[in-house]
């Protein structure tokens, strides 16, 4: 494989999770020998840092920013987000038929393989392979029209392989692909204490965190962990990080009887690890009775949770036990702040087990990495182009 073209609708910087996974894979698949393009929407962005320092990527592949138009930013909702989607990929079959002029060595193309996340990328190509994150509950014939199109498919969990195959895709181009994590920059070599000294944090309390949104999706389970921070006392401090100010107010209205509750905006991907290595235990309190929490998601907390050598505390969900066994969690009964509770006050008394469950998780992110996403990537893409060449 020679160039990859990655076609993505996104704001970037971003304080969402995608804009992780698309500036990490594509700093992977250039350090795997692919000359890689990104190609953006030129959008508003309230983050002014350059993408490459603010996700502290290397600088090793081209970012592209077409002109389109900004709907989001005029309050139209998903009906501005789908005319967007629609504008941006114009936009890109444009930009990729006239660079192409001259692109005789991909077969009149300037790539050899075209790499999105978009939904809609069937309705305007039909050279190009694609992540599926979730599904729809009803997919539409568009959707169908996209995957049967799409040369491969890389999906998250085999819950969506599965439900691909059902809609009557081609088992043997889809490939299951969790996401991943930059283990250089979780398994710093920090201590707890030196942690919390450097963020300013209590040295006398037990840390319980959480990372991410906070309300965005109702399935990531905020509730429910601050619901168990109620059976505990102030010697004990329920930290999340990342939530917008919108969401922060909303929660402090919420959360004013509680004393050992902090709340911290949305900080640099840089600063993220130290909060890790900060606390005592991790938490994922996703919800039951979402398909995308039960089975889609591989949140990429998880994998920095694993990499972080921290107990990790996680909804007994099928899409968690995907990668996470017993020996590198302890799971609690989901939607159930109590047990929730009760898992944080026993594994905060069994050290020793803490340490054992912390440490394999640790070992087994190794295989979690982004290097080996992307080179399973593209040994994958590679035998799909060599079987329909």
């Amino acid at each position: 494989m020679k160039k990859l073209i990655y076609i993505a609708n996104a704001r970037i910087p971003t304080e969402k999770a995608h804009g992780i996974q698309i500036m990490k894979m594509c700093e992977a698949f250039t350090a795997q020998g692919v000359n890689v393009e990104l190609v953006l929407p030129r959008r508003l962005n309230s983050i002014k840092e350059n993408p490459f320092d603010y996700y502290g990527v290397r600088k090793n592949f081209k970012i592209t920013k077409l002109p389109t138009l900004d709907f989001i930013a005029l309050g139209l909702g998903q009906f501005g987000f789908f005319a967007e989607t629609i504008l941006f990929l114009i936009a890109s079959k444009i930009y990729l038929l006239f660079s192409a002029k001259g692109g005789s060595a991909y077969g009149g193309k300037n790539y050899d393989i075209l790499y999105t996340r978009e939904e809609w990328a069937g309705l305007f190509f039909k050279d190009f392979c694609m992540e599926v994150h979730s599904l729809p509950a009803k997919p539409s014939f568009l959707h169908r029209k996209t995957w049967r199109k799409a040369k491969a498919i890389l999906v998250l969990t085999s819950f969506l392989k599965a439900e691909l195959i059902k809609l009557g895709i081609n088992e043997n181009k889809i490939l299951i692909l969790p996401d991943a994590v930059d283990l250089a920059k979780f398994d710093i070599k920090i201590s707890k204490e030196e942690a919390r000294k450097k963020l300013n944090l209590p040295q006398d309390k037990k840390i319980i965190l959480y990372t991410g949104s906070f309300y965005l999706y109702d399935w990531k389970g905020v509730d429910i962990l601050l619901k168990a921070a109620e059976e505990f006392g102030t010697d004990f401090l329920f930290l999340l990080v990342g939530g917008s100010e919108r969401e922060i107010s909303n929660f402090k209205s919420q959360t004013s009887n509680l004393k050992n509750i902090k709340l911290i905006s949305h900080k640099p991907y840089a600063e993220i690890p130290y909060y890790l290595k900060s606390a005592d235990v991790l938490v994922l309190p996703n919800k039951k009775g979402n398909a995308m929490s039960e089975k889609h998601t591989s949140p990429l907390k998880l994998f920095e949770y694993m990499a972080s050598s921290r107990l990790i505390i996680a909804s007994d969900l099928p899409s968690l036990r995907e990668i996470l066994t017993e020996k590198e969690a302890m799971f609690f009964k989901p939607n159930d702040p109590k047990d929730l509770a009760d898992k944080i006050k026993y594994i905060l008394t069994n050290q020793n087990l803490a340490n054992q469950i912390s440490q394999n998780a640790l070992q087994k992110a190794q295989n979690y990495t982004w290097s080996n996403r992307a080179y399973r990537a593209i040994d994958f893409l590679s035998k799909i182009n060599q079987a329909l060449s």
